[in-house]
């Protein structure tokens, strides 16, 4: 059971002068990692109130595609690929493929809405690594997000262009201490 805690509105976009613009966060690693920081970021933003978007590309659930978002709390969406299955490289099925644009283009379309004012976009570089979602396409959305929305790319081997365009940039690295 899932406790649902009534968080008060604090409308602090809407109670400000100005738009505080959102900022491009990116978190990589030279290998596939689970990036815990990200996930306990994402779980207090949307404890204070905040609406939330986690979306994992490459992770499959039974019955868990954009369209049957897990909820956690009142604030926090967490959606993955409509498969049972994780995606390990670029050698999918034509299902599959489709299944992962329709999860690209829901991610885009709700983004473009402000709906949300953090995303949380899991193992990106992976699936534009695999050439599964065109790169041209990631900058284009990051670009055009409403400019209040802050972005989390998470994912090994980010590509130099979206590391340009971030805002800040966190390098988890392995260390070989006894």
């Amino acid at each position: 059971m899932v406790a649902q805690l009534q968080t008060p509105s604090l409308n602090v976009l809407s109670d400000l002068p100005y738009t505080v613009p959102g900022l491009v966060q990116v978190f990589t690693s030279g290998q596939r990692n689970f990036f815990t920081d990200v996930m306990a970021q994402a779980l207090r933003i949307a404890g204070q109130g905040k609406s939330v978007l986690i979306v994992q590309f490459l992770k499959g659930g039974i019955h868990q595609g954009y369209n049957q978002p897990v909820q956690l709390g009142q604030n926090l969406d967490w959606v993955r690929c409509g498969f049972p299955g994780c995606i390990d490289g670029s050698d999918i099925d034509e299902s599959e493929k489709n299944l992962l644009l329709d999860l690209w283009r829901y991610t885009q379309a709700v983004v473009s809405e402000g709906k949300y004012e953090l995303v949380v976009l899991d193992e990106l570089s992976l699936a534009i690594n695999f050439g599964l979602i065109p790169e041209t396409e990631v900058l284009d959305f990051l670009d055009k997000r409403p400019r209040h929305v802050d972005v989390i790319l998470t994912g090994p081997n980010m590509p130099e262009e979206i590391l340009q365009m971030a805002d800040q940039i966190t390098e988890i690295r392995r260390s070989h201490r006894p």
